[in-house]
């Protein structure tokens, strides 16, 4: 059974806020070695939100350079304007990307029919692969499993979606509306632990981000699907069940993410764009315990 595991990678910065290039280059190594299916620089774990357009381009053409076809290569290209999702997407694409990720305009709420019209209007302005990133608890709206229908019925280079929702409700109605009419269609799970659940119902895979800190984990996961190892799975799910307590150590997740990272030797600098919070030395101890025996 094939499953796909992408990395949602951070951006690591500097202690002054900007890209560490170095840092980059290591993470992307770590993630690859570690037998990730594939990368996304510019998610929300990578801070997309908090960093200027030039940097943005900047990041997306060093990670092609780095990334040079090894694993699957994805782009965050979504903005407020819409005008710069497409103009943005178009140089991802022309960079080297195989795709681009796109969260819809957030702020105000959308229709469904508004929502369609924001993906209609992307994928006529962008000759490339389009994937739909829905996530309710940061957009304050749910992209319907209809509107994804409509949208991939009419627009081949829709190919896929990130469906980040806390159980696996919304994302079973998307692969059962779908799949028959698009079987090429990737439905992705955007938690971690729904990563099984998502691959036996007939999804693709997650784009998760703790395998940031622990592909390795992720990568032995994605054998048992390989083996249809009944028993490895289970204890897969046991042991993200447990993992996931990572995510609750603070509040947003992403500066104990990057503070893990750190303290592995992953990155040099667990700085998050501000207003975010830092971890301190028991946070750190706390992810360590969690994650302690999964590091390989």
């Amino acid at each position: 059974m094939k499953a796909e595991y992408i990395t949602p990678a951070v951006t690591p910065f500097t202690e002054e806020g900007k890209p560490d290039w170095e840092s980059l280059k290591a993470l992307y190594e770590h993630l690859i070695s570690g037998g990730v299916s594939g990368i996304l620089v510019l998610g929300s774990i990578g801070e997309f939100f908090a960093v200027p357009m030039e940097e943005k381009r900047e990041i997306i053409r060093f990670a092609a350079e780095q990334i040079k076809g090894r694993v699957k290569f994805f782009a965050g290209t979504g903005s407020m304007i819409p005008g710069e999702t497409a103009e943005l997407s178009r140089f991802a694409l022309e960079a080297g990307a195989d795709g681009v990720v796109v969260i819809s305009p957030y702020y105000f709420t959308l229709t469904q029919d508004s929502i369609y019209d924001f993906y209609a209007d992307l994928a006529e302005k962008v000759s490339g692969d389009i994937y739909i990133y829905n996530f309710p608890d940061r957009t304050g709206y749910n992209i319907s499993a209809e509107t994804m229908g409509r949208l991939a019925e009419k627009y081949p280079n829709i190919v896929g979606c990130k469906d980040t929702m806390s159980g696996m409700d919304h994302t079973r109605e998307i692969i059962k509306r779908i799949k028959p009419v698009r079987p090429d269609f990737k439905v992705y799970s955007g938690f971690d632990d729904n990563f099984g659940y998502n691959v036996m119902s007939g999804g693709d895979g997650c784009i998760g981000g703790l395998s940031n800190v622990l592909p390795g984990f992720f990568k032995e996961w994605m054998d048992a699907f390989e083996r249809e190892d009944a028993a490895a799975l289970s204890a897969k799910q046991q042991e993200i069940n447990r993992l996931m307590d990572i995510y609750s150590v603070g509040t947003p997740f992403v500066p104990y993410i990057k503070a893990a990272m750190k303290a592995l030797g992953i990155i040099r600098c667990a700085r998050a764009s501000f207003p975010l919070p830092s971890a301190d030395e028991r946070d750190v101890e706390r992810l360590l315990e969690i994650s302690k025996g999964y590091v390989r």
